[in-house]
């Protein structure tokens, strides 16, 4: 996606409240926020869905003075259930990240959807930022864009077909819906993620989960263009794929007495004109350059302040 900055021959230079620094304003800001993404559940017997991707919103504000403080946190994934003989439970949702901000505006979002498991009656999955995909013998996948943004953070799981599929649905993704299983041998691929370029090389965020079955597994979301998914692979007789470090990708449902996969923890990022960098940061980020321009990545908590 372009990213762009605003600077110009009318630029003021810092000046007062500890001033002198030379940092140059008004200024852009861009910010990726993702959330942690959903898990897959538990099944004893039949296919779990893909978990829902954390929810995805991106922003550009402009700075027009110095003295901000930027608060970024980020959200874990959901972690599957432990297997039990008959448990059938769904899986565990996201948490949320969000970036705020003084004089700016508060960007966040959803943790995404936990899956339903495999069971013998319909199992349903959880909405979110993007919803997870349900689980074997039916029921509805969950639905996305759980804080009702526009644009939408997040899009739905795919629902289930009773009972001839033995497999789950794929979670929802940024990008797209999860699917519903695809014959009787083969589970729901996960919704898609989305490309983002905002660090300088194109990522893929908030793929959904795939969903199970018991020959043939669905595929986490991938983002066209991107040579990697972001969702967990779901599984078919094997523990299934978590979703991707720091992309908020939905874990990969898992069959029969097998593990599901781990939703996948978020990110914030921001990008930040060289010229206008303050260099003062706690806690998580790490900053590396692109071009003309700072990048800070966080994993968790942290600050930005000038």
């Amino acid at each position: 996606m372009p990213l762009t900055s605003t600077r110009g021959a009318g630029s003021a230079r810092g000046f007062g409240f500890g001033g002198g620094d030379n940092l140059v304003y008004p200024y852009t800001i861009e910010a990726l926020v993702v959330a942690g993404g959903g898990s897959g559940g538990a099944s004893f017997s039949g296919g779990c869905g893909g978990g829902g991707a954390g929810g995805y919103r991106t922003t550009t504000q402009t700075v027009t003075a110095r003295n901000i403080s930027i608060t970024c946190t980020v959200g874990d994934g959901g972690t599957a259930p432990l297997l039990n003989p008959g448990n059938f439970s769904q899986g565990a949702d996201g948490n949320t990240s969000s970036f705020a901000a003084t004089g700016l505006s508060t960007i966040n979002t959803t943790g995404g959807g936990g899956s339903g498991g495999g069971q013998n009656t319909a199992s349903p999955g959880r909405s979110g930022g993007s919803g997870g995909g349900a689980g074997y013998n039916g029921g509805s996948g969950g639905s996305g864009n759980a804080g009702s943004y526009s644009p939408s953070e997040g899009n739905a799981g795919g629902s289930g077909t009773a009972p001839i599929y033995n497999g789950g649905a794929g979670g929802g993704g940024a990008g797209g819906s999860g699917t519903a299983p695809v014959n009787v041998d083969t589970g729901g691929p996960g919704g898609d993620a989305v490309s983002n370029s905002i660090t300088g090389s194109a990522v893929a965020y908030a793929g959904g989960g795939g969903g199970s079955s018991n020959t043939y597994a669905g595929l986490g979301g991938p983002a066209s263009g991107v040579p990697s998914t972001s969702g967990g692979y779901g599984s078919a007789q094997v523990p299934a794929g978590n979703g991707v470090a720091n992309t908020g990708g939905g874990g990969g449902g898992a069959y029969s007495n097998n593990q599901s996969g781990n939703g996948a923890k978020g990110v914030v990022i921001l990008k930040i004109p060289t010229t206008s960098f303050s260099g003062k940061t706690t806690g998580s980020p790490t900053v590396t350059t692109s071009g003309t321009d700072k990048i800070l990545t966080f994993t968790g908590t942290g600050t930005y302040t000038t």
